[in-house]
């Protein structure tokens, strides 16, 4: 019954976001997408902030984030903690041998600014520590997020072809990143249906090629599927024991979507003999405002099915912030998620079902930044989110409240976009680097 609700909330999603986006194809000259995390695509009219420069023939460009923050949840599995999230990413691009070579480097504090146990997140899930399932926290990013090579090359006509290596990267699976997508750019937490959506932006050990076009991209990935290990200072074992696909659509540089599907073996240390099947699909949307600002949304629909298991946990996600000028943003998230009593480590039989059965949990959170100090290469912004969470009746006793609360007030410092933004190089820079990111 779950599977085929979940297919009849997809089908009209995709029935609206075909004629919307053919209908944009129309009027779309010039390039239609930029570059999110991996090899994932994001709408080219609004960038990420981040510098740009050249140097010995390689084109650069630094993109990055640190917080000083208090996270307050509250309720019986509610927490606090004043603690950082932090991570930088700087890539290299240059010509070679008719195409673009991309070296990228990617690394976080998160284990320092965050503790080994993550800062804490009601409702939120994935990964382990200690022999134990994280729950209602959200697990540090590794230090080495990632470090790969991508290669794209014109074939023919329109038509090009891409590699990308990566000890540590991200597969063809799933929508672009959070931290690198437009619409949560100033949102400083992880979704909760993150592990259902795009938890593999670090896999250790990714091999994709794909095929692409101005608007078009088909791609495949063999990946490791187990999540990182509780050793954020470590280089997990590489292997390719998983494999996914993706299909990437931008019709106009205001639009993208994709659809992917992917296998993961063994992803979970804690159940290594459970293998799981991911579906996502998104629908991402930027537009330049006024006054050098932007607005930039994402709908997504993530579900995993379960060896052994029938069935598909479903989530689905919408989020949306807006850059009102060079001084304040607002931002916002709806998310709606079916975990099991081991998502949430809870025992099932005091709970009294089965241990597959699904709990329908949401969030809903909204956030203000305003930048006080802005320098020549970076800004720096006070923020703070509050966020409402749902819990079913049967998860009530154990979460205090069928509606527990969340406040996170941040500092954040980030940098700006160089006057030289604006490049478009696949492969290359995230958003094109438009003129307009702060």
């Amino acid at each position: 019954m779950a599977s085929r609700l979940d297919y009849r909330l997809l089908l009209p999603a995709l029935l609206f976001a075909a004629p919307v986006c053919a209908r944009a194809q129309a009027a779309a000259p010039g390039p239609t997408h930029g570059e999110g995390s991996g090899t994932s695509w994001i709408p080219a009219a609004v960038a990420l902030p981040g510098r740009d420069w050249t140097t010995g023939g390689w084109s650069m460009m630094l993109h990055g984030l640190a917080t000083a923050q208090w996270d307050r949840q509250d309720g019986r599995r509610g927490n606090s903690q004043l603690g950082s999230i932090n991570w930088g990413m700087i890539m290299g691009g240059h010509p070679l041998a008719g195409g673009q070579l991309t070296l990228r480097g990617m690394a976080s504090l998160d284990v320092l600014g965050v503790t080994p146990r993550g800062y804490p997140l009601l409702l939120q899930s994935g990964e382990s520590y200690n022999g134990q399932p994280l729950h209602d926290r959200q697990h540090p990013h590794d230090v080495l997020m990632e470090a790969g090579a991508l290669y794209d090359r014109p074939l023919a006509g329109p038509v090009s072809v891409e590699f990308y290596a990566a000890p540590v990267g991200e597969p063809a699976l799933g929508p672009t990143a959070f931290m690198h997508r437009p619409s949560a750019m100033d949102n400083p937490t992880a979704p909760i249906g993150h592990h259902w959506q795009d938890a593999t932006h670090i896999s250790y050990g990714v091999v994709t090629a794909g095929v692409f076009t101005p608007r078009w991209k088909i791609e495949g990935s063999a990946f490791n599927g187990r999540e990182p290990d509780q050793n954020r200072w470590n280089i997990d074992p590489v292997r390719l024991d998983s494999y996914a696909g993706r299909v990437s659509y931008a019709p106009t540089a205001e639009w993208t979507a994709s659809a992917s599907y992917g296998f993961l073996a063994s992803p979970d240390a804690l159940h290594p003999q459970q293998s799981q099947h991911r579906i996502t699909g998104s629908l991402m949307r930027s537009i330049a405002l006024g006054n050098g600002g932007t607005w930039a949304s994402t709908a997504i629909w993530g579900a995993n099915a379960y060896s052994g298991v029938s069935g598909l946990a479903s989530s689905l996600l919408v989020e949306s912030e807006a850059v009102l000028g060079s001084r304040n943003s607002v931002f916002g998230r709806a998310e709606f998620v079916q975990k099991n009593s081991d998502d949430l480590a809870l025992d099932p039989a005091a709970l009294g079902v089965s241990a597959t059965h699904l709990f329908p949990v949401a969030a809903v959170s909204a956030g203000y930044v305003r930048e006080f100090a802005n320098w020549t290469h970076a800004t720096l912004g006070l923020g703070a989110m509050a966020t409402v969470n749902f819990v079913p009746v049967g998860l009530e006793r154990s979460y205090g409240s069928r509606t527990p609360v969340g406040f996170l007030v941040f500092f954040r410092l980030r940098p700006l976009a160089s006057a030289m933004a604006g490049m478009q190089m696949h492969g290359m820079m995230p958003g094109g680097m438009m003129p307009n990111a702060r």
